[in-house]
């Protein structure tokens, strides 16, 4: 008796979709792509892309999945390797934003070379009140303020709940480097969450 293939695509597994994909079926991307969208969206939005920029690199994500389908290993963990690409595309844009804003500082300095009058009042109060926002920004966000490394350390392990073996491959590091840096990103987050606490 000839087997009937699954109807329900949600039981087929992320790694036999790429083997499916490897082999020629497009359909698979289609099903990969409804499944991971939203999980990708948020590892990029938590990895400091700005919100603006997450659909064209979540996006860009699934391109360059499907253009590198071949390198995929049978059998691997899919979504370590999915992430992998993500966070490469994702970096790649924070730096991209990053050179274009020290771009834009330099400009609006050669326009206005003075900079703000700190003697005019309402540009102190202003400052006051973002000097405030700020810090109630940190404290919320204080896994935002960790470096890079260290942040995408929690991101991988904590948040998404990757081993350190899946991590240091999205990482691109060694597992004992996935090992320090939670460790010490644990630790600095206890420090900084104090330090701030403090201030209030």
């Amino acid at each position: 008796m000839t087997p009937q293939p699954e109807n329900d695509s949600d039981e087929v597994s992320d790694e036999s979709l790429m083997a499916a994909l490897q082999a020629g079926d497009d359909h698979a991307l289609a099903t990969l792509m409804h499944r991971w969208e939203l999980g990708v969206k948020a590892f990029l939005l938590r990895l400091g892309v700005p919100s603006s920029d997450v659909e064209d690199v979540a996006q860009e994500a699934f391109v360059r999945l499907y253009q590198k389908r071949d390198r995929y290993r049978a059998g691997a963990a899919f979504k370590p390797w999915l992430l992998t690409l993500a966070g490469n595309l994702g970096r790649n844009r924070l730096r991209w934003r990053f050179r274009r804003r020290e771009d834009s500082i330099e400009a609006m300095d050669e326009a206005q070379p003075g900079g703000f009058d700190l003697a005019d009042p309402t540009a102190r109060s202003a400052s006051d009140a973002a000097e405030q926002a700020n810090l109630a920004r940190d404290v919320k966000t204080a896994v935002n303020a960790l470096p890079e490394n260290l942040r995408q350390a929690v991101l991988c392990v904590e948040l998404e709940d990757l081993s350190y073996a899946e991590a240091s491959q999205v990482m691109g590091c060694s597992v004992k480097a996935v090992e320090t840096r939670l460790y010490r990103a644990r630790e600095l987050l206890r420090t900084t969450c104090k330090a701030l606490l403090g201030q209030i």
